[in-house]
């Protein structure tokens, strides 16, 4: 009976591992192509992967909690004398010379995201995922010792793409001395790429990243507990997505010149509209919601906030549409998804994509797109129940507006001190694309329409 091995394919992000979250086979069992056999965490999302062989589990090569590095095996299936069906018909890599099989080799060395596992894709637009319903209590063999995996082909789709300005986050790299610098210093390429929006990257890029530290090539699981140090401390090792979060906010604090104000803002009227516009069957939209309008209405007075900086050539890039990231605080951690489009919306449908949102980033299912796609990012840490922060700008973006609680203060009012709700704005700026007076306008943007919300909503 021959056995199939399948290796941690690379999931599209441009990522070096992953967590195994929870399997959803256990040895002994048989599977289908394409059945979803295990469900992973990465930096950004927990992700379903399926198969690509069908028989019976004879292996499976990490316990939950562990990590499982791109290119290590994941699974090994025993082929079967009657193989299940398979769940979707896959496109078989080992077909002689034909279209088909010439596309899974392209793609699969691609990393592009389109082949999630070992075998090709269809001309769907969808995401082709499928979820096996959930159970609890399957067993798990102990991990088998992962045999070390080649190094990986060159990439000539990728390449092609790079090498003739490809989109952003596909690395342009015309110099394969550069490429060769990065495989020695373990700098992810479409990591670079994405945060260097688009532009082509050099020998002083890869340098730059390189001087973060990298990660350790196997490491223990992040689930384990805190290891004794033997003097009075503690050890607990960074997970991946701890580790991204880390890379992020070093590169921004590095390389960033930011620049911070606030005011404070009687939102007293913002209260009184949002609780006016409550029923007895809808509760309207929240505060969030219309903090997002206003955002969003100040940035298109101030269209040099909603960029990036394109340090290679020396450019401000303008975004056409705003993308506003949201802060929301998960079980993994603190994630930055964002509505797309929030340029377009109303009122009304800002609050249902933000609850849509951000409920999906609790849970880890925010799309790939919505948690790369932000061009400016918002933050509620009024959440917490404190009143300012000095926030750290999500890179590569060049501004953070930030809001404190809403508290009862005493606040004069036409000559008389008088009760109020009162918040704080934090706005946090590169000061590279901008100096204090457009920071300045666009703080007090945001803070005239929330002190009389009546009279802007109707202009936006």
């Amino acid at each position: 009976m021959s056995e199939e091995t399948f290796l941690l394919p690379d999931l599209g992000e441009g990522l070096t591992d992953v967590e195994v979250v929870r399997w959803l086979v256990a040895e002994g069992d048989v599977v289908a192509v394409d059945q979803i056999v295990v469900e992973v965490e990465t930096a950004k999302s927990v992700v379903d992967v399926p198969t690509p062989f069908a028989g019976r589990v004879a292996t499976l090569h990490a316990a939950e909690g562990e990590t499982v590095l791109t290119g290590r095996p994941l699974i090994t299936v025993a082929a079967a004398e009657s193989a299940p069906a398979p769940v979707a018909a896959p496109v078989q890599p080992d077909a002689a010379d034909s279209p088909e099989a010439e596309a899974y080799r392209e793609e699969e060395q691609a990393g592009s995201g389109n082949v999630l596992i070992g075998y090709g894709t269809t001309a769907s637009t969808g995401s082709g995922r499928r979820r096996r319903p959930r159970s609890s209590g399957l067993p798990v063999a102990a991990p088998a010792a992962a045999a070390p995996a080649p190094d990986p082909a060159p990439d000539p789709v990728a390449v092609a793409a790079e090498e003739s300005g490809g989109p952003r986050g596909v690395p342009q790299v015309v110099s394969p001395l550069v490429r060769k610098l990065a495989r020695e210093k373990g700098v992810d390429l479409h990591e670079l790429a994405a945060a260097n929006g688009g532009g082509v990257i050099t020998r002083a890029h890869v340098e730059l990243a390189s001087a973060e530290p990298a990660a350790p090539e196997v490491e223990p699981p992040a689930t384990s507990p805190a290891a004794p140090s033997g003097d009075g401390e503690r050890r607990i090792p960074l997970n991946g997505f701890r580790r991204a979060v880390s890379a992020a906010l070093s590169r921004s604090r590095s390389e960033i010149p930011e620049a911070t104000v606030w005011v404070d803002v009687d939102a007293t009227p913002l209260v009184e509209l949002r609780e006016s516009a409550r029923t007895a069957t809808d509760p309207g939209p929240g505060l969030l919601a219309y903090l997002a309008r206003f955002t969003v209405a100040a940035l298109r007075q101030y269209p040099v906030l909603n960029s990036r900086l394109d340090t290679e050539r020396q450019e401000i890039v303008e975004h056409d549409r705003v993308n506003l990231g949201l802060a929301v605080q998960s079980d993994r951690g603190l994630v930055v998804p964002a509505v797309l489009g929030a340029d377009t919306m109303t009122t009304e449908q800002l609050d249902r994509e933000i609850r849509a949102l951000t409920a999906r980033a609790r849970e880890g299912k925010a799309s790939a797109e919505e948690l790369a796609a932000g061009t400016f990012t918002l933050n509620n840490y009024g959440g917490f129940r404190v009143d300012g922060s000095a926030a750290i700008i999500n890179h590569p973006q060049v501004a953070i507006l930030g809001f404190g609680r809403i508290l009862d203060r005493p606040w004069v009012v036409d000559g008389e001190i008088v009760v109020r709700k009162i918040t704080q704005m934090s706005f946090v700026f590169d000061h590279r694309v901008c100096d204090g007076g457009t920071a300045s306008g666009f703080i007090r943007a945001v803070a005239d329409a929330i002190e009389d919300p009546a009279s802007a909503i109707p202009r936006l």
